[in-house]
């Protein structure tokens, strides 16, 4: 006899055949703060770039009212999932451990408010994962194509089940990646004084494969002044407006932080995927470069 609660086969192979190759589940974070602008660009933008398969999860630090305004249009939105309002600035990590945490979907990501996504984005990265259950961290290229260095990436590039191309890196940047939530389970929420990357070196130790899906999944920063929608262009608004890491890199002028763009692609491409070339001495030695690199800059020599 038949358990009368079981669920009867589906009548239609098709329905079946479809729910199988439907897409797993994937939360995605969005901090927002001060950067209203930005956020009518990123916010709309993540939403619309989104399936049935991806929850926006949306946390605002602090009470910029103009932001927060932005954000309230979109609460009716059908993909903004959950909204959080921290009076207090509490930064990257609560918000990051929020989602990681109270999420129970199998995969986690994060788009920052000043980064312009693909649409549907999640998906080529998310049938990576399925096919890969090796894979950990999955980014979003944020350079240019011309940042693209064959001969500088011939040595990271690896074909994995399913016929998809990975140029592999210890670590990716922390917006629009797509992580599977299995390595919080294992290692733990984000540490304080850790950040993402830190993080993302942490689950290649324990033996994840992290990089960026070739063909490029494209993210546009809009921190870099080489994307035509970035307000820092202008040279006026980036000596009022110039990111924090650019004031801690020395860098003084558009033209050098373009050039640290493109710098920093190379950088990627050329790192080490063994972790321990990043701890010890060696990891020492490349601070070290950086040091004297932004004491340079800060001395007035166009580096």
């Amino acid at each position: 006899m038949s358990d009368a609660t079981s669920t009867p086969p589906s009548a239609d192979p098709a329905a079946d055949t479809a729910d199988r190759a439907a897409p797993p589940r994937v939360d995605v974070l969005m901090i927002t703060h001060r950067r209203p602008d930005y956020t009518r660009l990123a916010l709309p933008r993540l939403l619309e770039a989104t399936g049935p398969h991806v929850n926006v999860w949306v946390w605002h630090n602090g009470d910029h009212a103009e932001t927060l305004e932005v954000v309230q249009a979109h609460r009716d939105h059908p993909r903004l999932a959950r909204f959080h309002h921290s009076r207090e600035n509490l930064g990257l990590r609560a918000p990051t451990n929020w989602l990681w945490t109270e999420s129970d979907a199998p995969y986690v990501s994060k788009v920052d408010d000043d980064c312009l996504v693909d649409h549907a984005f999640t998906d080529p990265m998310l049938a990576a994962h399925v096919d890969v259950p090796r894979l950990g961290v999955v980014g979003a290229w944020r350079f240019l194509d011309e940042d693209y260095r064959r001969f500088a990436s011939r040595r990271k590039m690896v074909t994995l089940p399913g016929e998809h191309q990975l140029l592999r890196n210890l670590w990716v940047q922390g917006s629009s990646y797509v992580m599977k939530r299995e390595i919080v389970e294992r290692l733990g929420p984000l540490p304080e004084g850790v950040t993402f990357p830190q993080y993302c070196r942490r689950a290649a130790a324990a033996g994840w494969l992290n990089g960026w899906l070739y063909p490029f999944v494209r993210e546009q920063h809009l921190d870099d002044p080489r994307f035509r929608l970035s307000a820092l262009r202008d040279p006026e608004v980036f000596a009022r407006e110039a990111p924090l890491s650019a004031r801690m890199e020395g860098v003084h002028t558009v033209d050098q932080w373009r050039r640290e763009m493109t710098i920093s692609a190379l950088r990627v491409q050329r790192a080490p995927l063994n972790p321990a070339r990043h701890d010890g001495l060696p990891g020492k030695v490349i601070q070290a470069r950086k040091r004297v690199r932004r004491l340079l800059r800060r001395a007035g020599v166009p580096l």
